[in-house]
């Protein structure tokens, strides 16, 4: 079993595992950069805590490359409701900053909603390579649907609501890889975009037309298609009562997003102080260390949320341009890994995996530069988080494990 193992090993997609140490060892230089500056202890700062958590990251890694793909594929449903019981964990153990998210283990804690994305990825890839579902019909959209909601849900609760939204991201692309058709696609996205266009009368009217167009193309039923246009144009007009379901700072972040000035003291706050190191980082920054946005506490949740400011403001936007390039290559070389796969269950993880990348690479880097409404989402390899950075190292591995059958 072991020669065999080392053989897969040898086959693996090795570039991926060096894109991600470099991205990672960016963010160590930018921990590095914000820990001399924020503690005169070196051993409690956020870089050494990184460092620390590197390792198991890297036993992580090695232990999603050799588990054989047979056995992730028997059990995952096992695993998928003791990973469901562990997300309640989290409540039965002292609050951080308001949330219930980590358990605590001693010295150290967890995050389990990290690992939950993994999880979610095998369950969905095992359930619609099994099932040799008939993805015509709508219908096929039901259980996949709930075994995403469930954990999200608990998620949201927490509450986590950046977390709960990327556990949902894999949800289309991976139905889609499986054969389902736009159409329905669109049925399911429907509803999202009637509630958010409704908030601006010519947006809500272009909508309107673009739905009639679609259904139109696709001739359903007279009767079935009056259902469908009509109960989206009645949930454009719910909009104002799910505005008022959201708390007081989740209205103030999306009234920000759109005009910073509003709160610049408040919810605005974050927004304007990223834009701000990094406008004046320029093309190559001020120098490793000499952020002064950054090293003047300006730039709030700079370990996480908001390291890319960091780095803009010290490295510069060329730096930034390299790091968006990279993950631009991970990304597109894990779909075509998953489009070459020689098997469903190893193309479909693969296309889950590269998904869950984007919505962190996309809402993060959208986030920093104020283009939607701040969200406790960090950058993948780079943020600090020791969960978070396993997890990453994980799905890299496995990527390695399934992607072998893949490569040429």
């Amino acid at each position: 079993m072991f020669a065999v193992s080392g053989n897969r090993f040898s086959k693996s997609p090795f570039t991926i595992i060096i894109a991600s140490m470099v991205l990672t060892f960016i963010g160590l230089i930018s921990l590095l950069s914000i820990s001399v500056h924020q503690s005169a202890d070196i051993l409690r700062s956020s870089f050494f805590k990184q460092l620390v958590f590197l390792g198991p990251s890297l036993i992580g890694l090695l232990t999603m490359i050799f588990i054989p793909k047979y056995l992730i594929h028997k059990y995952i449903f096992t695993i998928y409701f003791i990973v469901l019981g562990v997300l309640f964990l989290p409540y039965f153990g002292r609050t951080i900053a308001g949330t219930y998210r980590w358990v605590d283990l001693g010295p150290v804690g967890f995050q389990p909603s990290e690992f939950a994305k993994l999880i979610i990825v095998f369950s969905l890839a095992k359930y619609l390579s099994d099932h040799n579902l008939e993805m015509k019909n709508f219908s096929s959209f039901f259980f996949p649907l709930i075994m995403v909601a469930i954990p999200a849900v608990v998620i949201l609760k927490q509450p986590d609501l950046g977390t709960a939204l990327v556990l949902l991201t894999p949800l289309l692309p991976m139905l889609y890889w499986a054969g389902a058709r736009s159409y329905h696609i669109f049925l399911f996205l429907a509803p999202l975009l009637s509630v958010l266009t409704a908030f601006h009368t010519l947006s809500f009217s272009i909508w309107g037309i673009l739905m009639i167009i679609i259904i139109f193309l696709e001739r359903p039923k007279l009767i079935f298609g009056l259902v469908i246009y009509f109960s989206n144009l009645f949930l454009g007009l719910l909009a104002p009562v799910l505005w008022n379901s959201l708390k007081d700072y989740q209205q103030n972040r999306i009234l920000a997003l759109f005009n910073p000035e509003l709160d610049p003291l408040g919810a605005s706050y974050q927004i304007i102080q990223s834009q701000t190191a990094i406008g004046s980082g320029g093309a190559f920054g001020k120098g490793w260390g000499a952020g002064t946005q950054t090293h003047l506490k300006f730039l709030p949740v700079q370990e996480s949320d908001f390291i890319l400011s960091v780095i803009g403001e010290e490295l510069g936007f060329v730096f930034i341009l390299v790091i968006i390039l990279v993950f631009t290559w991970m990304i597109l070389k894990m779909v075509k890994l998953g489009y070459s796969s020689k098997d469903r269950f190893s193309g479909l993880v693969l296309i889950g995996i590269a998904s869950l990348f984007m919505a962190h690479v996309f809402v993060n880097i959208a986030m920093t530069v104020g283009m939607i409404p701040v969200k406790g989402l960090p950058l993948p390899f780079i943020s600090s988080g020791g969960s978070f950075l396993m997890s990453c190292f994980m799905m890299v591995g496995i990527v390695m494990n399934v992607g072998v059958d893949s490569t040429e």
